[in-house]
């Protein structure tokens, strides 16, 4: 029996196209948006206009355990990535969710998930091919 190690297999050849991808991708965009994402309290303002639709500010901060500047703060760091937006009338702020940046993370987990399929290939091709020669 042969011990293969990842580090032992050449992927780059199969890979080259998927990774020309990745590296192109608007990467500031894509980290602000993880970023928005990774924390609980965000998700949960995500989620809540999601389900909701459009809310006030102080609308939204009732739902939390928390004051409402700490929620304004949560609400700025998703405005940045571009998953809500604010309309303001009078002294109302109503926020929104928007989903369409959420592509990008999509779009970037499909390309990983087909540059690990591709290494999961070339390594069962290679203990195909050492069964092969046994």
């Amino acid at each position: 029996m042969k011990i293969i190690f990842t580090h032992m297999v050449d992927y780059q050849a199969q890979m080259r196209y998927s990774t020309t991808w990745v590296n192109e991708m608007n990467e500031d965009a894509l980290s602000r948006i993880l970023k928005a994402a990774g924390d609980t309290t965000r998700r949960q303002i995500l989620t809540l206009l999601v389900q909701e639709g459009s809310m006030r500010v102080t609308s939204l901060a009732s739902h939390f355990d928390m004051s409402l500047n700490s929620v304004s703060k949560h609400i700025k760091v998703l405005e940045e990535a571009g998953l809500v937006t604010r309309q303001t009338s009078g002294r109302e702020h109503y926020i929104a969710a928007e989903l369409e940046p959420l592509r990008l993370t999509e779009d970037w987990f499909v390309q990983l998930k087909s540059i690990w399929e591709l290494r999961l290939t070339a390594l069962e091709n290679i203990l195909l091919e050492d069964e092969e020669n046994e």
